[in-house]
């Protein structure tokens, strides 16, 4: 069986987007003939609150390999956790493939600096490598218009270091297309000599069972008679003229939303300088704080989000101005079996997949559509509503079933075959 060595920053216990992306691979590669090493970072250098209970359902027999890192300097000069423990990750590879016959590097990114690893432990050993953009590297960071600050400094730098990193890259994964052509437009040159594959992060129905028997002892809301929408994860700086317009359609017609209530979990307090204001400064603006909006910021296990989705009515997704977002929490409801109400970009691929497993309602935004917007979101709504309220949705488990991890792990496993 050959051996792939995925080199990750993050993996359980924490609960941050690549960890995800890595254990749902991790557990269906062997099912298609490939044996999975990980190389991470040890947990004790990790930022974020742990979650032990996602750490938890790890089988017992996968090869963890993990690494120490700088410690976070006074002022904090280096913050990325990749960057801190570059030099370790790359001895630790060298060692494994020196004593292990690896037939393949697989890198996930961000952070984005582990990259660089692929062509060195290329040139020092000749082992193939691919690269999987969880996110765009190469693009504007918020912040990054004030020249000489911290992220004017990243975006000068992802140009300079992406050439370089992809340069002997055998394959370029992503979660989605859009992410993917950009850099094939960067570097034309890849067209010739490197594979791209993009498939989403996908979902695995046996954590049905485990969200069955979860205990929960966090208890955002109560139930009442008013439908209740959640919205999980981070609230992105290319959202916020989208919660605006959402909410201004909201007090336009506050009447639908009377017996609706949208919880907003764990946003994060905000950091970065494209947003001074939290989701509660912003809904109390529209006078809709504690009334139809309501936020929890701080981060709660995955098993917890689940929970809290599943005792809700249905999922909320908000999108971004930026075409490329792809939200992964989207297939956390074909776990929970709750609809999705979203608004996206356009050309957001999440909307293609919620149309085609007939899974909810998407609502279409963007610049040029503000004049449609309110109406056509209000419309959306209001069937939306009607359709829990009747219980009529009919989901497309059969179209749902192509997205499962195990589904799309055989897509990668099937183009690593043809590399090695």
């Amino acid at each position: 069986m050959p051996k792939i060595l995925l080199i990750s920053s993050h993996y359980p216990p924490s609960n941050l987007t690549a960890t995800h992306r890595v254990r749902l691979l991790v557990k269906y590669l062997p099912l298609f003939g490939w044996d999975p090493i990980v190389l991470t970072i040890d947990e004790s250098y990790y930022e974020e609150k742990l979650d032990l209970n996602l750490a938890a359902i790890l089988p017992s027999c996968q090869k963890i390999h993990r690494v120490t890192a700088f410690a976070v300097s006074k002022p904090r000069l280096i913050g990325d956790l990749g960057l801190r423990a570059f030099f370790q990750l790359s001895k630790r590879a060298s060692e494994i493939i020196s004593s292990t016959q690896i037939d393949f590097v697989y890198i996930i990114i961000p952070s984005f600096y582990l990259s660089l690893l692929g062509p060195i432990l290329h040139r020092k050993h000749g082992v193939k490598f691919g690269i999987d953009y969880i996110d765009p590297w190469v693009h504007f960071f918020p912040g990054s218009e004030k020249v000489f600050s911290r992220h004017w400094f990243s975006t000068k730098l992802s140009k300079i270091l992406e050439p370089i990193a992809t340069k002997r890259a055998s394959i370029i994964t992503s979660v989605s297309e859009s992410y993917i052509h950009p850099i094939f437009e960067r570097n034309p040159r890849l067209k010739k000599t490197t594979q791209l594959l993009a498939f989403p992060y996908g979902w695995d129905p046996g954590e049905k069972e485990a969200i069955a028997i979860y205990n929960s002892n966090t208890q955002l809301f109560v139930k009442n008679k008013k439908l209740k929408l959640v919205y999980t994860g981070a609230f992105m700086p290319r959202s916020v003229s989208i919660l605006k317009e959402w909410l201004k359609c909201i007090n336009n017609h506050i009447e639908e939303f009377n017996d609706v209530e949208i919880h907003f979990i764990g946003t994060g307090v905000p950091k970065s300088s494209a947003i001074r204001t939290s989701i509660t400064d912003i809904a109390k603006e529209y006078n809709l704080y504690g009334k139809v909006i309501f936020e929890h910021p701080n981060r709660i296990s995955y098993f917890d989000v689940l929970y809290h989705i599943s005792i809700a009515d249905g999922l909320f997704i908000l999108g971004s101005s930026e075409a490329h977002y792809t939200p992964s929490k989207l297939f956390n409801a074909f776990i929970t079996e709750k609809p999705i109400f979203a608004i996206l970009h356009p050309n957001s691929s999440a909307s293609k997949i919620i149309e085609e497993t007939e899974w909810g309602l998407t609502c279409l935004y963007s610049e040029e559509r503000e004049n449609e917007f309110n109406v056509e979101t209000l419309q959306q709504f209001k069937l939306w509503k009607h359709k829990t309220m009747t219980n009529s949705w009919s989901f497309n488990k059969e179209k749902a079933s192509y997205y499962s991890a195990k589904q799309l792990t055989e897509k990668l496993a099937t183009a690593l075959n043809e590399l090695v």
